[in-house]
């Protein structure tokens, strides 16, 4: 994985790499067993190429979280800008689950169980808000304000099952892909009906 000086799109591969290799670890070994020189073995790099990406394993946790935040804010940002109804509805909770099922089920597994980590991580200054903001955000956009409580707690519901994921399907005998798209499926049917 040699770097290329001047060649943004290979560092950014790079990038990709080391947290996707680094989240695996982080999610089979836990994150204080894990330590830079494993990510830089597994990667096949020398720590020094690993340290030139990230400083710490921090560092990496950082990038994980603000790169989903980012796909996160998207989504609101556009759905700020949609008619509401249905269409909204049905569309906000495809792409949130395209969103969560590009993260996979490791990320949220890890997110629930450092999540001393992450919380310090992410109430540092200039961090985003983080997942619980963005999803009150999406509810408020996504409710009706004469809903009913039921209606409401459907809404909650189905943005919430997607996140729930990773942990409700921790010792199930089923394959990613299959966990994540009836996770979607389920999430859809909780919407009101006509809502």
């Amino acid at each position: 994985m040699s770097e290329t000086a001047g060649a943004p799109e290979v560092a950014g591969r790079t990038r990709e790499k080391i947290q996707s290799v680094a989240l695996q670890l982080f999610a089979d070994q836990g994150y204080e067993s894990t330590s830079m020189r494993q990510i830089a073995e597994q990667l096949g790099i020398t720590k020094a190429a690993l340290y030139y990406h990230f400083t710490s394993k921090e560092a990496i946790v950082r990038a994980l979280i603000e790169n989903m935040m980012a796909e996160v804010t998207a989504l609101v940002e556009w759905a700020r800008t949609q008619e509401p109804g249905h269409d909204l509805r049905t569309e906000v909770l495809a792409r949130w689950s395209a969103i969560m099922h590009k993260q996979r089920l490791r990320m949220f597994r890890f997110l629930g169980a450092n999540y001393r980590l992450v919380r310090d991580i992410r109430g540092e200054p200039g961090q985003p808000g983080g997942m619980a903001s963005a999803a009150r955000e999406l509810l408020s956009i996504l409710t009706p304000p004469d809903a009913s409580v039921e209606d409401q707690l459907r809404v909650r519901f189905s943005l919430l099952v997607i996140n729930m994921t990773g942990m409700a399907a921790r010792d199930l005998d089923a394959g990613e892909d299959d966990i994540l798209d009836a996770a979607a499926r389920i999430s859809a049917g909780l919407l009101p009906p006509g809502f």
